[in-house]
């Protein structure tokens, strides 16, 4: 299972499912994609929410770096990559831990 954890107000996670199922479908994945809204700061401590939006596969954050983060909270997370920062994670990082849990 998939799962896209964000908070109103934050707009990096609009189009990310339609890109995940876009990801899934190349590599001929059926997976479902469930959003989980993150609803106060209590809530993202509570859900060790890394900031909108956060990908998880089977329960485990996709980006490799997340286990060493204790940020929680409701902000609009930015994702560390070889290309520079970005609002949403890669597309190898999400079919890789797709793959890698299949």
């Amino acid at each position: 299972m998939i799962e896209i954890l964000y908070f109103d107000g934050c707009p990096n996670h609009e189009g990310l499912d339609t890109r995940i199922r876009s990801l899934l479908a190349a590599a001929g994945i059926e997976e479902t994609i469930v959003h989980r809204r993150i609803e106060s700061d209590e809530h993202a401590q509570a859900e060790r929410f890394l900031g909108s939006p956060t990908v998880l596969v089977n329960g485990v954050d996709v980006d490799p770096g997340a286990t060493s983060r204790q940020a929680y909270g409701l902000t609009c997370r930015v994702y560390a990559t070889d290309d520079g920062l970005r609002g949403t994670p890669p597309d190898e990082w999400i079919i890789s831990m797709v793959q890698s849990t299949a």
